[in-house]
């Protein structure tokens, strides 16, 4: 069995993504990996290519921002490094820039490759996730929020990034997949205020092309954590390969969870029901379990 990961990037300095974590966090699976550096000016290449793995291929992509709206933008790139894996991969495994996994998971992870293998009909593999939020120490959890998406799928390249890369489609169809018993940890809002107020405005221009991004709002604004509906303490472990960057965090999260939410009544009863239940009324799936 042989697998390759994936994944794209472009001024992972200047936006503080976690990439070089989120590749190494795979990587042990992994028997090459590649990566879309889309045209930055920040140090990225020279960071990626600091990991110093003879597995890790770079190629090197320009963004084209005439498909900014929607995000359409980050479906290609994660496409230009789909394309790139090596023909004889069975498995890819797909990882952005601020995602990681556990090292826990990871032989769980392998043995669901290699059980399926020969399964023609699954043609990927679903996970679960957890998204933490403004602190290392919590993760939101709530409608708002993706309960899970595929990140492993067949080297079939048929198979294309969907919409703003939420996941993934063989041409208009759903993939058939199989959930299993491992997690994405999502980081992508762990940041400072302001840092989250930036995230916010750089992200709207790649779903808004006349979106202009405005320093002086983040300065003199801080961010609504109440966003998050319900946010809950994280109490287990973080990845080892996170263990530095939580060390340099310089900011906590203040706030009383309890007194957060501003989640209705509506909303209250079909959170109730997925957590007494463990079904999410009306949840969106862009994949199709069948295993």
């Amino acid at each position: 069995m042989k697998v390759a990961g994936f994944t794209f990037i472009r001024n992972a300095v200047k936006n503080d993504y976690p990439i070089v974590e989120a590749i190494t966090s795979v990587l042990p699976l992994c028997d090459e990996f590649i990566v879309a550096l889309g045209d930055s000016d920040d140090g990225t290449g020279e960071l990626i290519a600091g990991i110093g793995s003879p597995k890790i291929k770079i190629v090197n992509t320009v963004w084209d921002n005439s498909l900014r709206d929607g995000g359409r933008v980050f479906a290609l790139e994660t496409d230009k490094a789909f394309a790139a894996i090596s023909p004889d991969a069975d498995w890819a495994f797909y990882i952005q820039g601020d995602e990681c996994v556990h090292e826990k998971y990871l032989p769980e992870i392998k043995r669901e490759m290699e059980a399926n293998l020969s399964d023609e009909k699954i043609e990927g593999l679903l996970f679960k996730y957890l998204h933490f939020y403004g602190s290392y120490a919590f993760y939101a959890q709530s409608r708002r929020y993706y309960r899970r998406e595929v990140r492993i799928v067949r080297n079939n390249k048929g198979i294309q990034s969907y919409r703003d890369a939420q996941g993934f489609r063989c041409g208009d169809r759903k993939l058939n997949v199989k959930l299993i018993d491992a997690y994405i940890y999502h980081y992508g809002w762990v940041k400072s205020s302001k840092g989250l107020l930036r995230k916010g405005q750089n992200f709207t221009q790649f779903y808004n092309a006349e979106y202009v991004p405005n320093e002086q709002a983040i300065e003199e604004n801080e961010f609504d954590y109440g966003n998050a509906d319900r946010l809950l303490t994280f109490k287990e472990s973080h990845p080892a390969v996170l263990l530095p960057r939580i060390q340099r965090a310089n900011w906590k999260l203040d706030i009383d969870v309890k007194k957060m939410s501003r989640m209705d009544f509506r909303r209250k009863a079909l959170q109730w029901i997925e957590d007494v239940f463990g079904w999410r009324v009306g949840e969106y799936k862009n994949y199709k379990v069948v295993k």
